[in-house]
């Protein structure tokens, strides 16, 4: 693979250390300066916040500056925000600088997306992004014990660790990076900005064609329409599933589930880190695997596989009677599918997105946060009115319509013969 993809990866290894050595000292920096919980907790609100309102506009300027000044940009940002927060005579000023940092977190993320899946061959893809996926699970395992470690010391400590990591990424990003990345070959007419959906649809169309399917309609009018659906339901698909990932893994995994471990296992909050570790390491020793498959057996059958094992273990979760072992199973059972959704439809979104991906990828990244925001938001309410059961199914919802999303859409890894034809 080019070496942009190894490149990025590194990068966010040392990102998402630098964000687990930050976690555990947020809330005791508010205990420090006599806020209560909620107090730390709009620290992560505002973050995550900024995060979400920022993607789109974080798009455009990858489009128009070029992804890798925009990443080297977002990670000095977090780095500056991050280190004076650890400085900050009141926790206001903590939740200030965090929001601002939040912004350069989303510059990151899209611009570092953006580069992978602009530089990654078609039949690379899954893996690309099973590596980068890789980066950040390696890291977030590793970096809250190390937070941990540095939170006993002074809760100020982490962010000043965390200020240094997050410059020491931006100055491997600037000079490692290529200046001019390769583009894949299937891209390469694409230097102009503009995605050129009606190639890619009718390679995807001669593709059905060529294995069987109905034959390509004749005129170019009613072509170009059944083109343009046919982007549009990957599109779609690809963003719900992404939904679902922020929901569920991102969202309700981490908000919840320590709480359920507690009131409705009536186990203590060491079997709550216990389960996180299993599905981090179950999801870690899967994605490359996933990414190969991703990149072989295609996108949808990878898309289907992934939605419908979580969906079935949020269900088992939800309809089975409270266990340990059915908990931690389906933690495992999470980390492995999220496996398959972390990199799936992220290569559905470079195949159809063309040479610059960034108003797409912050859309993607969007859904992603999204989900993160309001998943934990809409199951805490129907855990406080109904019960645990009912948060789980609403979650699988969600999962269900990515799994519907996935039924519905073609395939859009384009064969070799097909890339050819072009």
């Amino acid at each position: 693979m080019p070496r942009d993809i190894y490149v990025l990866s590194l990068v966010a290894v040392i990102v998402a250390l630098g964000f687990g050595i930050v976690g555990p000292a947020i809330p005791l920096l508010a205990a420090d300066f006599g806020v209560g919980k909620t107090a730390a907790a709009t620290a992560v609100s505002a973050f995550a916040l900024c995060r979400l309102a920022s993607a789109l506009a974080n798009g455009v300027l990858v489009e128009r500056l070029g992804a890798r000044r925009v990443l080297a940009c977002g990670l000095v940002l977090q780095a500056v925000t991050t280190f004076v927060a650890g400085l900050a005579p009141s926790f206001a000023w903590v939740v200030i600088l965090r929001s601002v940092g939040g912004i350069g977190s989303a510059a990151f993320t899209v611009a570092a997306m953006s580069l992978l899946l602009r530089t990654a061959l078609p039949t690379q893809r899954g893996r690309a992004t099973s590596m980068f996926q890789g980066g950040f699970m390696v890291g977030a395992i590793v970096g809250p014990a190390a937070g941990g470690f540095l939170t006993a010391i002074e809760p100020r400590v982490p962010f000043l660790v965390y200020g240094a990591i997050l410059t020491v990424a931006a100055v491997v990003g600037m000079l490692l990076l290529s200046r001019q990345p390769t583009l894949p070959p299937d891209d390469a007419n694409d230097l102009d900005g503009a995605s050129d959906d009606a190639l890619r649809a009718e390679a995807l169309l001669a593709e059905h064609a060529d294995e069987g399917g109905a034959a390509a309609p004749r005129t170019t009018t009613s072509r170009g329409a059944a083109d343009r659906r046919a982007l549009t339901r990957a599109f779609a698909a690809c963003l719900v599933a992404n939904l679902g990932v922020g929901w569920m893994l991102y969202g309700v995994r981490s908000s919840l589930m320590p709480i359920y471990v507690v009131e409705e296992l009536g186990r203590s909050a060491v079997w709550a880190g216990s389960a996180f570790l299993v599905g981090s390491v179950a999801q870690v020793i899967v994605l490359l695997r996933a990414g190969r498959i991703v990149d072989t057996w295609g996108r949808r059958p990878a898309m289907l596989l992934g939605s419908g094992v979580m969906t079935a273990a949020v269900l088992a979760l939800a309809l089975l009677p409270p266990n340990l072992g059915v908990f931690l199973g389906a933690m495992a059972v999470l980390g492995v599918s999220g496996a398959f959704l972390g990199c799936a439809p992220a290569a559905v979104l470079a195949d159809i997105s063309g040479g610059r991906p960034g108003k797409r990828v912050a859309i993607f990244q969007m859904f992603s946060d999204g989900g993160a925001v309001v998943g934990p938001l809409v199951s805490g309410l129907l855990v406080d009115v109904f019960s645990y059961s009912v948060a789980f199914i609403s979650g699988a919802v969600v999962l269900g319509v990515g799994l519907l999303g996935a039924l519905l859409m073609p395939e859009t890894l384009v064969p070799a013969r097909a890339s050819r034809r072009r």
